[in-house]
């Protein structure tokens, strides 16, 4: 097989020196797709285990849309709509809309397009991007990670008065448009570059308080977080351990953090808990407050980027295998290798998948 594999990659080698696939060429004006894994022979080379993966039951289509949004919530809400059918018409099973996709991104824009999620199911007057996004899902007969939206939670002060909470919340809904889950983003967007940005997310919204797993029927589980939540490792290592395939993160990086970082974190998660990784950005407007990066991509589980947008409004999607976890993780073993009498396990101890007064 060794033979084999590597004639195969010789002659894609030898191949792709002379002209790439026609297929990648087109593929490529509007997101750049990896062209060794685009190239039939590489596909061919590295076939579809007809073994069930015990991580990923079946493969999955992961579509992420890099959706323009505007500051017209009800036109944000139907555009999002047509984008979700379009890709559900493509054939993907799981879509991902960026943060804050219903509204535009900003500080000053939090109150304003909040909408209160709770008790839950919420009314149509008082939520209409969760009962667009529910109609979405099942319209589509997707599941869907609905990125993100501004929430508000009302409630009484030590003194008697109004008092108003503001999340960042995702909700996660299943093909018959059912809420699966939901999660307010834990780690808030502080952050100041002297001479690039400052920004400070919790001048304005409360930190949610746990870790989310999401079960899909059929296939399995994955990980939600928001943008700044990837930076941090411990999320994703929980959720890996957990079984999740696939960490899911609807972001907006900017001019300042995308370049830098936004790739990277990506590979970044999906090298150090051998899955899939997606992060889905909203489409770039420079006549905004908030400039998104964009680059919406999808990472494999050896930390290649399979598939990554440039910075207008586009859909990418990915076939997602779990026979490509299964390989990676027995090709390099790291999850028998740890060394838990060396340093701590962070699957361990306290950690957090409930809080009270959620969506759900």
């Amino acid at each position: 097989m060794k033979h084999f594999t590597n004639k195969a990659l010789s002659l894609l080698i030898k191949s792709s020196a002379l002209r790439p696939p026609t297929s990648c060429r087109l593929s490529c004006r509007f997101a750049r797709i990896n062209p060794i894994l685009a190239n039939p022979i590489f596909a061919r080379t590295m076939a579809t285990s007809s073994t069930p993966s015990s991580v990923l039951k079946k493969p999955i289509k992961l579509a992420c849309v890099q959706l323009a949004s505007g500051a017209d919530k009800a036109a944000n809400l139907s555009h999002a709509r047509d984008k979700v059918l379009e890709a559900a018409n493509a054939g993907a099973n799981l879509v991902v809309l960026p943060e804050c996709f219903n509204s535009p991104y900003g500080c000053d824009y939090f109150p304003s397009y909040a909408e209160p999620l709770l008790p839950s199911p919420p009314t149509q007057e008082q939520s209409p991007s969760f009962h667009a996004l529910s109609s979405m899902a099942a319209e589509a007969k997707v599941f869907l990670v609905g990125g993100s939206i501004p929430e508000v939670e009302k409630g009484k002060g030590k003194e008697g008065e109004e008092e108003k909470k503001y999340y960042n919340t995702s909700l996660i809904f299943g093909p018959d448009g059912a809420l699966l889950a939901s999660h307010r983003k834990v780690h808030l967007f502080d952050i100041d570059i002297p001479g690039k940005i400052t920004f400070r997310e919790s001048d304005v919204l409360t930190a949610g308080n746990k870790l989310t797993l999401v079960d899909l029927p059929g296939y399995g589980r994955i990980a939600a977080a928001i943008c700044y939540d990837v930076r941090f490792p411990e999320l994703a290592m929980i959720a890996a351990r957990r079984g999740a395939f696939a960490l899911v993160y609807p972001g907006a990086f900017n001019l300042t953090t995308g370049p830098m970082h936004w790739r990277l974190l990506g590979q970044a998660r999906a090298m150090d808990n051998q899955c899939y990784v997606a992060l889905c950005s909203p489409a770039r407007d420079m006549g905004a407050t908030y400039h998104a990066w964009g680059h919406s991509l999808i990472v494999d589980p050896l930390a290649q980027v399979v598939v990554e947008a440039e910075e207008s409004e586009t859909i990418v999607t990915w076939e997602l295998d779990g026979a490509k976890i299964d390989e990676t993780r027995k090709n390099i073993p790291i999850s028998s290798q740890r060394r838990f009498d060396v340093y701590p396990d962070v699957n361990e101890g306290k950690i957090r998948f409930e809080e009270p007064d959620v969506p759900k």
